[in-house]
């Protein structure tokens, strides 16, 4: 499998395929295709598996893209504008926001991550489940606006705002604790909660997040007075 970014803000993942490989994504991210890409839509991993996907705020079913006979292309494309981050897996494990997984080779188990602590799943802004992506080969992740990457040392701590950690290897420990201090609270413009991102381990912040950017949008837009 090969595949190319293509575009800046409104990113596409191209993926090449060989003959008989297969990737899978979530329901309506393809945006084009060879003629003989075969498409196939199931649950993966069966209608539970399905249903638990639905909480972290996935689709119930997921597509198979197949290359028959010979090479062919596909390309897959987020539903808000920003980044698509290629993941060469190597074996490990990542924790992501259920928004933001876009495709996967076959190959690549996704599953969900229930937080261990209730503050983390109450406060933290993705909901009670995440999405835990894992396996050999390549996953794509989209992220709503830019991106920053940071590979934290054992021990080392981020600090992000809430919603904005989009993925993390699944050796960072991660929290969400209180702002300190009633007048940053309530006059900081950050909230309330900030999330504690703990080393080792690979972490990517998003710049924005669709809430963020659905709220921009909504400000803008004419509401009726009368």
């Amino acid at each position: 499998m090969n595949y190319k970014i293509i575009g800046d803000n409104l990113q596409i993942a191209e993926i090449e395929l060989e003959a008989g490989e297969t990737v899978y994504s979530e329901s309506g991210t393809m945006k084009y295709m060879s003629e003989n890409i075969t498409m196939e839509t199931n649950t993966k991993g069966g209608l539970l598996k399905g249903l638990k996907r639905t909480f972290s705020g996935d689709t119930l079913f997921i597509t198979n893209f197949k290359s028959e006979g010979k090479k062919g292309i596909v390309a897959f494309g987020g539903t808000f504008p920003g980044k698509i981050i290629p993941l060469d897996m190597q074996g490990r494990s990542f924790i992501c926001q259920g928004s933001s997984f876009l495709c996967a080779q076959d190959g690549i188990d996704l599953d969900l991550s229930v937080q261990k602590k209730l503050g983390s799943a109450v406060f933290g802004g993705e909901g009670l489940l995440l999405q835990k992506i894992s396996g050999n080969g390549t996953a794509f992740i989209a992220a709503c606006g830019d991106v920053a990457e940071f590979d934290l040392q054992p021990g080392e701590v981020l600090k992000v705002s809430t919603s904005n950690a989009v993925l993390w290897e699944d050796s960072v420990q991660y929290e969400i604790q209180r702002i300190k201090g009633i007048k940053n609270m309530l006059f900081g413009g950050e909230g309330i909660f900030v999330t504690i991102l703990r080393g080792p381990g690979k972490v990517i912040v998003q710049s924005m997040t669709p809430r963020d950017l659905a709220f921009a949008i909504y400000e803008l837009i004419p509401h009726n007075q009368g």
